[in-house]
This record gives C-alpha cells, structure tokens and sequence, in this order.
C-alpha cells in the first residue's frame, strides 16, 4: 500500500473573542478560523512496527538531543533536522523523536485503537512551522495525521470518531479535522461552516519567539468584551479583534514591532496576532504587496511566510 502524504496548514485566528473560563479548565471562544494553503506536512505508511521521524527547518525544536536515540517501541530513522532556524544553511542533527509525547503520534495512538488496532505505522512530519506560534502546528499535524490514516484505512473523513478524537487532543485540532473557514465556539470545537476569502494574499510573521498558551490564557484579565459581530467575513475579522495579544504583548513585547511592520504595509486589508502568538499575520490586496512586507519581515531577521488563504 502507497505511502499516504497530507498537508498540515497553517491555521490563523482572523477573530479570537475569549468570553468567559469554564469549569473545565477551558475557555468559551468565539473565533473566526481559517487555513493557509502552506504548513507542515504529514506521511504515514503500514509498517511492522511504530516509527516516527521529524524532518524540515523547525524539527529541532520538536527534537531534543537527549531524544535522539531509538526508543524501544520506535525503530531507527535519520531525520534532517535543522536547529530551529528556519533556513537552508542550518546544521543538521540525525535521529528520531520518542513514539510518545507528541500530538502526532497521540492521534494515531487515538486512531490506531478506534479504527485498526493491530496496525503499526510509520510517519513522517516534515516541521515547516515554528512550534508555539499560534497558528496551530501541533494541532495541525494531529489532525493532518488523522486525515492520512483515515484515507491509509478507508475510513471516511465524515465518521464523527475523527471528530470525536480529535476534540480529545485538543480545542484547535477539530477546526485543523475540517482544514476550512469556519466559525469556532464553545472550546473553538463547535464548528459553523463560513464562506471564505480563498485565494486572498496572506503573510506570516513571527519574530522567532515561543510563547505559552497556557501563559498566555492565565494572563488574560478575564473581561468579556462581547461576541464577534454578524455580517460578511472580512467585516467581522475587522469588526473583531484577538482578546489574547494584549497578555501575549505582556510576554513577548517584540509582538508589538511585528504589527507595528504589518500595519503600516501597503495594501494591508487587515493585521492581527494570531491565537495565543507570537505569529501575526496580515491579508494583503495584491501578492506584490504582501511579498514587500516579506521582504521587509525578512530583514529584521523574522521568520515569514508568504502563502494565500485557501
């Protein structure tokens, strides 16, 4: 049986309304999601035992060193992994990542035992996204993977034990399941289909810094500033606003200097830091326009990706 690839895009928050803090640890949001037409990517094939290797410019940062060495349930692979740089003249480590402990391999643990519980698999996450950086890698990946096993094992993509696990792994990775416009409520897992701004010129940016959702989220001062707006896409998103880069700002104040460059950008319809950052994004009129703010991202020494919204 063929290998199975699958795109992981980048996911950004156009709105990202936090209301109130639940019982269960959670948040009730109100965000606006839609998807990149670039990301990570996700390969999976039948194997006789489990294996899992990292590959791309951001695998590092998934690989720490003392993890590079075969765990007993993972068989050897290499992995060119570069030291979290993001370029092409990074250094390489060789190695694979532990079977446990990432989202990738949760949701085929999750998948495996749901739908093909003697099966073993070997994958492939080839890391093109910065980890903590607010557009969903994580999250991303796991329901990547869950989308290529669901085609690896003739499941199909609407069977609600892919939703199902997938709310289990986290808020953001039912929304990355269905890879479109959608209105999130609830914990972000309550999904409205919306129509979309496909084909709308997007820039990514992030200044190479991490930050903690789960710092992000406790630094919240917990105000309700009211729900996303009704209307069309673009008039919402603007309307709205992201209720977690003031605490993210309190973070990583380099966020400011982000928007400030997307801001002031030619042709920028609209700028914002997506989920809990430190990426920002901004929707641009023209390609030309977003590829100069690129450029001028580049300069500073920031990672950027120059894509399209899907």
């Amino acid at each position: 049986m063929p290998a199975i690839t699958e795109p992981a895009p980048a996911k950004i928050n156009l709105a990202l309304h936090v209301r109130r803090r639940r019982p269960d640890g959670y948040h009730d949001l109100e965000t606006l999601f839609a998807f990149a037409t670039d990301g990570d990517l996700v390969t999976v094939e039948p194997a006789q035992t489990n294996s899992f290797t990292i590959t791309g410019p951001f695998a590092a940062a998934l690989l720490p060193v003392e993890s590079i060495a075969p765990t007993p349930n993972t068989t050897p692979e290499k992995a060119g992994a570069q030291l979290g740089t993001g370029n092409d003249e990074a250094p390489h480590l060789s190695g694979n990542a532990p079977w446990h402990g990432n989202l990738v391999t949760a949701a085929t643990d999750a998948f495996t035992t749901a739908f093909a519980p003697e099966a073993h698999h070997a994958i492939t996450l080839e890391k093109h996204l910065p980890i903590a950086s607010g557009i969903g890698g994580g999250s991303a990946d796991a329901a990547a993977t869950l989308r290529a096993l669901a085609r690896l094992h003739g499941v199909p993509p609407t069977d609600p034990r892919l939703h199902d696990i997938a709310a289990k792994l986290g808020a953001d990775v039912p929304a990355c399941l269905a890879n479109r416009t959608t209105l999130g409520t609830g914990k972000g897992d309550t999904l409205t289909n919306l129509e979309g701004l496909s084909g709308t010129p997007l820039l990514l940016v992030n200044p190479r810094v991490a930050v903690s959702t789960a710092a992000v989220f406790k630094t919240w001062d917990g105000h309700d500033r009211g729900p996303i707006p009704e209307g069309n896409l673009l008039d919402r998103a603007l309307e709205g606003r992201n209720d977690l880069e003031p605490p993210a700002l309190a973070l990583a104040p380099v966020i400011a200097e982000v928007r400030t460059l997307l801001d002031k950008a030619h042709g920028v319809l609209l700028s914002r830091m997506s989920g809990s950052g430190a990426t920002c994004f901004a929707l641009f009129e023209t390609p030309e326009a977003r590829d100069t703010a690129a450029t001028a991202a580049q300069a500073k020494g920031w990672w950027a990706l120059a894509t399209k919204l899907a």
